[in-house]
């Protein structure tokens, strides 16, 4: 596993990342969040060796990221944030020079270039300089040197940035494939891409982990969660609205939009995790309003996120 033992990073009087400690194991996709200048993309550099840290250090399958650099930096694919790659190569070339740096050679070279241009759709444009490319096929040549060398575990910063959403799919699903047998740290701003991708997420915000959970943890913590959204018709809905509030289990009744005889109500429930959903509905029914529709709330990533990084 990656093991991040108290990881502190000071520029001068600006302490960038504060004690940061965390473990991802193989088989793990493990989400990095944070609003910009939080601290993310240092952490990631110190991780990789790019960085050395003011304190602490990090353990890459048991060789230490300090004192075994060159063991540990061999077991780890790198892709940095904003896809550093060498301009006046072509494709090819560059994957060949980074198969060359890893370490292989001849036939072996030769079949893992081809694997990974084939594997990151990449062999239309094997031959073509690197600055010609648009910024997202820049981050898929990045992404393969990445991947290159099947390493054990994986450091993407933003992986999917200035891709389209296809590539975007493209890149998740085999995020997901290799998952199986590699730890994989990767940092996004796309709080989808934590639901769709990742078993675990951490937070970090002011270089201090705030929030370390699976994505369904996070959502729970919304305000919003376990909430009944309802919109109903009829003459008779200030009255419904008045009779769920006097159900057992109900904390509050508020009314979230309303539109001539429309209205839409959120009905939090005293527990959360206590489903009120059929009691609400019986109810309503009894009073021969038209039911339009009705769904739980699950929690917004977007609404804890900030909640949890800013305090609001």
């Amino acid at each position: 596993m990656i093991e991040v033992r108290h990881l502190t990073k000071q520029f001068g009087n600006h302490l960038a990342v504060d004690d940061i400690s965390f473990t991802a194991q193989k088989g793990e996709i493990l989400g990095f969040l944070g609003p910009n200048g939080a601290g993310k993309s240092t952490t990631m550099r110190m991780i990789t060796g790019f960085f050395p840290p003011t304190r602490g250090t990090v353990i890459i399958g048991g060789s230490d990221i300090l004192s075994q650099s060159l063991a540990a930096r061999g077991k780890i694919g790198y892709l940095p944030e904003n896809a550093p790659v060498y301009p006046d190569m072509t494709v090819g070339r560059y994957l060949n020079f980074c198969a060359e740096i890893r370490g292989f050679s001849g036939t072996a070279k030769t079949q893992r270039v081809d694997e990974t241009l084939d594997r990151c759709f990449l062999a239309g444009v094997r031959n073509q300089m690197v600055n010609t490319l648009s910024k997202g096929y820049k981050q898929r040549v990045c992404f393969a040197q990445s991947i290159l060398h099947d390493p054990e575990y994986l450091i993407l910063d933003e992986p999917t940035d200035g891709l389209d959403p296809n590539q975007k799919h493209e890149v998740r699903l085999m995020i997901r494939e290799m998952s199986a047998t590699k730890a994989i740290i990767f940092s996004t701003h796309i709080l989808d891409e934590v639901d769709s991708v990742c078993s675990r997420a951490i937070i970090i915000a002011d270089g201090k982990v705030v929030a370390d959970d699976t994505p369904d943890g996070l959502r729970r913590r919304s305000a919003f969660h376990g909430s009944v959204v309802l919109t109903v018709t009829g003459a008779a809905t200030d009255g419904a609205r008045k009779r769920i509030a006097e159900l057992q289990g109900i904390a509050s009744v508020s009314v979230v939009e309303s539109d001539g005889d429309r209205t839409t109500l959120r009905i939090f429930p005293d527990d959360p995790a206590v489903s009120v959903a059929d009691r609400v509905i019986a109810s309503v029914s009894r009073d021969g309003v038209g039911i339009d529709e009705v769904f739980v709330e699950q929690g917004r990533l977007e609404d804890v996120f900030r909640e949890i990084t800013t305090g609001k």
